[in-house]
């Protein structure tokens, strides 16, 4: 396949130019992966008895090749960013289809390993492609209107398993199959329908671990440290604790991505205005507030109402994340992009490899300690969002940055 220049692909029709294959891969991923999130509480209850123990096991394996993000560094030295992005999404599609067909322990853990690789390797890589084909002063309100793509996604995923579960009597194995397969279908559209993009500044082929970019790698691990505990512990909460069913923990989502998919343009607009500086601020500060709620739900005895709420607003604090990738934006040498996404994601991986299993079993003591902790992390992330300059760039990382440009060394 011929490849293209960045420049000369951004004057194509719309439907075939870059920032439109990145908008379906956003709407392809959430297929796949919010399919499986929706169901997966109750079917690894109901399928295989799992308790909190088994689910923090379950994430602590989904999350190794995350942890092994870096890997994508030695893969680029043969295969482009765009193919293994796509590859990846296809993989996530396939391994998501035949979940149902491994309803024991040791088939949902060696499933959920091969779709955590293609999730995983696709983000990866996804978010390199976004930063190298996004420009700069369009980035805010382009990644913001990415989020309200995949979040459409997810809304139509779990849409039709609310009026579609009960009402069809529909069963894993007929969901799995159709959501993944969509998946893997838009990937196989995507690798025949659009040439290799090439971006103006090649990558560098080797890890990229530079002292100036300290402040990102710190908010990605406390960002994949506090992540963990909403992914693993919020949801099970609600089917353990308030005994919600398949279609109630779907109804649940749907609102979050609704609310994500017309509030996100918005948060990129916001990011633009005030920075990431203060967006990432206000959702650290919010994140705290909302786990220390979490918490009273088992030391006060809030409701299921109380619950449902809190779980939105998470959802909604979440959405502002990819301020930290404009922030890297800002900051990165253009050639450090695709090495320093795939440290970036190892980094904020490194937590979440035995958080979930530990934390299972503080869950089975105290759930809401675990939720405790997480609001700990948020205040610590709040903590590193201040030290970001309200206009960071090279030289200007940090508060604490002198200014002036970086050395290649730096």
């Amino acid at each position: 396949m011929r490849s293209v220049p960045l420049a000369e692909a951004r004057a194509y029709p719309v439907l075939r130019r870059p920032v439109t294959l990145l908008f379906l891969m956003a709407a392809a991923m959430p297929l796949a992966f919010a399919t499986w999130s929706a169901l997966l509480n109750n079917f690894v209850i109901e399928a295989a008895g799992f308790t909190g123990v088994e689910i923090g096991w379950l994430h602590t394996v989904r999350e190794i090749p995350g942890f092994l993000a870096v890997g994508v560094i030695a893969i680029l030295l043969f295969m482009r960013e765009q193919v293994l992005g796509l590859v990846a999404l296809l993989l996530l599609g396939a391994a998501t289809a035949v979940t149902a067909w491994f309803p024991t322990l040791g088939g949902i853990l060696t499933i959920t390993m091969l779709s955590s690789i293609g999730f995983h390797y696709f983000e990866t890589v996804n978010q390199s492609l976004q930063l190298q084909w996004i420009e700069k002063d369009r980035a805010p309100q382009t990644l913001g209107w990415i989020v309200a793509i995949g979040s459409g996604a997810s809304l139509l995923s779990y849409g039709t398993l609310v009026v579609a579960w009960q009402t069809f009597d529909l069963s894993y194995n007929i969901v799995y199959l159709v959501a993944g397969g969509a998946c893997a279908a838009i990937a196989v559209y995507c690798m025949l329908a659009y040439p290799q993009f090439e971006a103006p500044n090649p990558q560098t082929k080797k890890m990229v671990l530079r002292r100036r970019y300290w402040l990102y790698y710190a908010l990605q691990f406390m960002s994949g440290a506090r992540r963990q505990i909403f992914v693993v512990f919020a949801a099970f909460m609600m089917v353990e604790r308030f005994g919600f069913e398949v279609h109630e923990v779907t109804a649940l989502f749907l609102v979050n991505f609704l609310a994500n998919m017309l509030f996100a343009p918005l948060m990129g607009r916001a990011v633009a205005r005030y920075g990431e500086r203060n967006a990432l601020a206000f959702e650290y500060a919010g994140l705290v507030c909302v786990f220390l709620a979490y918490g009273g739900i088992y030391w006060l005895g809030w409701g299921v109402m109380v619950a449902a709420g809190l779980y939105i607003l998470d959802h909604l604090f979440f959405a502002l994340a990819f301020a930290m990738k404009t922030y890297f934006q800002k900051i990165a040498d253009p050639a450090d992009i695709a090495p320093t996404a795939a440290v970036a994601f190892t980094i904020n991986h490194i937590a979440a490899v035995f958080l979930p299993a530990l934390l299972g079993y503080l869950w089975v003591a105290s759930p809401g300690s675990v939720f405790a902790l997480a609001a700990a992390m948020a205040a610590g992330s709040l903590v590193l969002a201040c030290m970001i300059p309200r206009h960071p760039e090279p030289g200007r990382e940090t508060v604490f940055a002198r200014g002036g440009l970086p050395t290649p060394a730096e």
